[in-house]
């Protein structure tokens, strides 16, 4: 969940108590938000970034914290493409100018994502080559703080997903077009991704499964192209797919509800037999339990249930009757039966 509390990219206390709560609470991985591969890669000038080395300091600080209290450390790798240049999400809805700080956001195609957003400029070969080096030095950088798990944000409506979907992909290049080309460049950032970083470490990539577009918008990204789309990068090595969905058009229709999300993760796990992580109003311990019980997903993601209490899996394990390790500092709390 973007924290919106750092200054050019760096991770602060704030980070450090945020993060490190999660692994005192029992998660077993606990990942940082969408960090920025560089700068014109955040959503806003708030965000958490790795672009430069200078980065690297903070976030090891971190993730040193987690593995004291048995905890995975992961990261995501992001950019925001057409997303980019915004205030804060408890700021008025605005585009933040260059006379503020602002900067020009790109995209596959010169399409605002809607009303407020600027329009982005659409990258040339240079510009994409420019993505796939930036993804490959932040992977190094998070090597050498020392996560856990890369995961590779293309979900949301960000730049990779905006690559994916005919909505916002009008490219008539080798990047875009049919199935092929769309996916070319999330391809290309995989191998970049996994060529970088240590084999016997997973990789993830976060997809919108659809875009939950009304038919009348025409040909968008849907569950059949992400099914399609597991399978190739199950072949490049990934090693499990985050299945979110959403976010790339304001029109988008979503019937939320409980674990609304979970048949888009069984389903990918299914047909493309690949991993798969389950996310979207998990809230209940039975309710993860069952997910993956029943083979839904191999891994549920809490994200806002985590926010409300980061105590969230000490409390799981007890309405599940399992033991997990409790913080010593915290013994006297738990509860005996």
């Amino acid at each position: 969940m973007c924290e919106y509390s750092s200054a050019d990219g760096f991770a602060n206390d704030w980070h450090f108590v945020h993060l490190g709560s999660r692994a005192v609470g029992g998660a077993a991985l606990v990942m940082t938000e969408a960090a920025a591969v560089t700068p014109e890669g955040r959503i806003t000038p708030a965000d958490l970034g790795i672009y430069k080395d200078e980065h690297i300091a903070g976030l090891k600080r971190i993730v040193d914290f987690l593995h004291q209290h048995n905890a995975k450390a992961g990261i995501q790798l992001a950019h925001a493409g057409r997303k980019a240049s915004m205030a804060v999400p408890w700021e008025k809805e605005r585009l933040i100018p260059a006379s503020e700080g602002g900067w020009q956001p790109v995209a596959p195609s010169a399409i605002p994502f809607a009303e407020h957003y600027s329009t982005p400029a659409a990258l040339d070969k240079s510009g994409i080559q420019k993505v796939i080096a930036d993804f490959t030095a932040a992977t190094k950088r998070a090597k050498e703080a020392g996560f856990d798990v890369v995961e590779i944000h293309s979900a949301h409506g960000y730049l990779l997903h905006e690559f994916l979907s005919p909505l916002s992909n009008h490219r008539t290049d080798e990047y875009g077009g049919n199935f092929e080309n769309r996916t070319r460049l999330l391809l290309e950032v995989v191998r970049a991704v996994r060529a970088n970083w240590p084999e016997n470490l997973p990789v993830f990539v976060r997809i919108s499964a659809t875009d939950w577009a009304p038919e009348s918008l025409g040909p968008s990204w849907d569950l059949p192209q992400s099914v399609e789309f597991a399978r190739l990068l199950k072949q490049e090595g990934v090693d499990l797919v985050d299945v979110s969905s959403g976010g790339n058009h304001p029109a988008q229709q979503i019937p939320i509800g409980p674990g609304y999300q979970v048949h888009h993760a069984e389903t990918i796990r299914r047909e493309a037999q690949i991993p798969t992580a389950a996310v979207g109003m998990i809230t209940e311990p039975a309710q993860a339990d069952q997910i993956i019980r029943t083979g839904q997903a191999d891994l549920v993601l809490l994200a806002r249930e985590l926010l409300r209490n980061p105590y969230w899996p000490l409390h799981a394990a007890e309405a599940l009757h399992k033991e997990i390790e409790w913080p010593v500092q915290y013994l006297r709390a738990k509860r005996t039966r």
